[in-house]
């Protein structure tokens, strides 16, 4: 009887926002890869327009090389702009807030109906 181990790969997924629209993948995982092996990176394009949308994702797969690379990466220049690097949020963790504390059906909103002049 042969047994099948699996092995889980655990990749840590950081946020990066602020980006230089024109920053690339390949510039991205370069900045990163100066703190260790980078998995994958993600910019995240417009579908409409096919720009960058100013953010993306890197995963690396050791924590120690992530916590340097926020450390060292976070509010520094790349490409021009100044970026934000942080540990990004599972979806499923994520509260939206705008859809939470809005106002649809609630009867708010403008309208010019109850003004007296």
């Amino acid at each position: 009887m042969s047994l099948t181990k699996w092995l889980l790969i655990f990749f840590y997924d950081y946020f990066v926002a602020k980006l230089n629209f024109g920053t690339s993948d390949s510039d991205l995982q370069y900045a990163f890869e100066e703190f260790g092996e980078v998995e994958s990176v993600n910019i995240i394009m417009d579908k409409a327009t096919g720009k960058s949308k100013g953010y993306g994702f890197v995963e690396m797969p050791n924590e120690a090389d992530c916590q340097k690379a926020i450390q060292e990466l976070n509010d520094t220049e790349l490409d021009g702009r100044t970026i934000v690097v942080k540990q990004a949020e599972k979806r499923e963790d994520r509260t939206d807030n705008r859809r939470s504390n809005n106002n649809y059906g609630n009867g708010g909103g403008g309208g010019y109906g109850n003004r007296r002049y």
